[in-house]
C-alpha cells in the first residue's frame, strides 16, 4: 500500500522551545490514522506543521507528502496539492464573506470549470447537510460565530474542497452533541481509498465514532507507542500517565 504522508526524523522549535524532537511517522493511502496524547506532547503542533505554519522552525528532517518534498512549501501550495486541516480554534476572517472564501478556494484548488459549473447546487447542498442556514453565505468567516457554527464551517470547506489528506484537529471540541453527530457523519461519508484522514483527539468515543486503522500516542513531542483501537481502550482505562509508565518500564 502506498505511503500518502511521510515524516522523517522531523524536529520542530517554537520561540526556542523544541517541541517535536526526531519525528517519524508513515501514514498509507486511503486509511484513518489518530494521534493521541496528552495536552503538550505535539499534537497539534504536527497539524500546523504539516500545513506549513510560518510560526515553527523545522531544525531537521522532511515531509514527504503524495511523493512530493513539501518541507520548505508555503501553506497554500500545500492546500493546492490537497492538504487540508480542519483546525481546533478557527480562527475568524473580517471583511471576507463565506461565499467568497469557498469560491475563491474551490477555484485555487480544482480550476474555474469546477466553479462555473454546479458550484451554488453544489453549496446549497453541503449546508443542508450541515445544518448551515444559507445567511452565513454572506457572512464574513467566522466573525461572531459560535463555536460550533466555526467547527460547521470548517467541516463546509471540508466537503468543497475534497482534499487528498483530512487532518481533523479535535474536531469534537466545544461541540453539542447534535452538532458533533452532523459532523461526525458528514466527514465518515467522505472516506474514500483515495482520501487519508489523521485525526487529532483526546478521547476514546472519537475512536468509536471513526474508527481508525491506527492509533499512535505522542509523549513529550516523540512517538511514543503505535498500536490498534485496543490501545485507545487501554488509555482510557489507565489514564496518560500510568500509560506512559507501562511502555517505558
Amino acid at each position: 500500500m502506498s505511503e500518502i504522508l511521510k515524516i522523517e526524523n522531523l524536529t520542530v522549535s517554537i520561540d526556542d522551545k523544541e517541541i517535536l524532537k526526531d519525528f517519524s511517522l508513515s501514514i498509507p493511502k486511503g486509511q484513518m490514522h489518530a494521534l493521541m496524547g496528552r495536552n503538550g506532547s505535539g499534537k497539534t503542533t504536527l497539524s500546523h506543521v504539516l500545513m506549513g505554519h510560518p510560526a515553527y522552525e523545522l531544525t531537521q528532517g522532511r515531509i514527504i507528502f503524495d511523493g512530493v518534498d513539501i518541507t520548505n512549501m508555503s501553506a497554500d501550495e500545500r492546500a493546492r496539492l490537497g492538504l487540508f486541516v480542519a483546525f481546533q480554534y478557527p480562527a475568524a476572517v473580517p471583511g471576507v464573506t463565506v461565499a467568497n472564501f469557498l469560491r475563491t478556494s474551490v477555484k485555487a484548488i480544482h480550476g474555474e470549470e469546477r466553479v462555473k459549473k454546479g458550484f451554488r447546487a453544489s453549496v446549497k447542498e453541503k449546508l443542508k447537510l450541515l445544518g448551515i442556514d444559507e445567511s452565513f453565505m454572506t457572512r464574513y468567516i467566522n466573525d461572531g460565530f459560535s463555536g460550533g457554527e466555526k467547527k460547521r464551517m470548517e467541516v463546509l470547506q471540508l466537503l468543497m474542497l475534497e482534499p487528498k489528506l483530512v487532518i481533523l484537529d479535535e474536531i469534537d471540541s466545544g461541540l453539542d452533541i447534535d452538532t458533533l453527530k452532523i459532523l461526525t457523519e458528514a466527514i465518515n461519508a467522505m472516506k474514500d481509498p483515495a482520501r487519508t484522514f489523521i485525526l487529532i483527539t483526546h478521547y476514546h468515543k472519537m475512536i468509536d465514532v471513526f474508527q481508525p486503522d491506527q492509533v499512535h500516542v505522542l509523549h513529550q513531542g516523540e512517538l511514543a507507542a503505535t498500536g490498534d483501537l485496543s490501545m485507545a481502550q487501554q488509555l482510557d482505562d489507565m489514564g496518560y500517565e500510568k500509560f506512559y509508565a507501562s511502555i517505558t518500564a
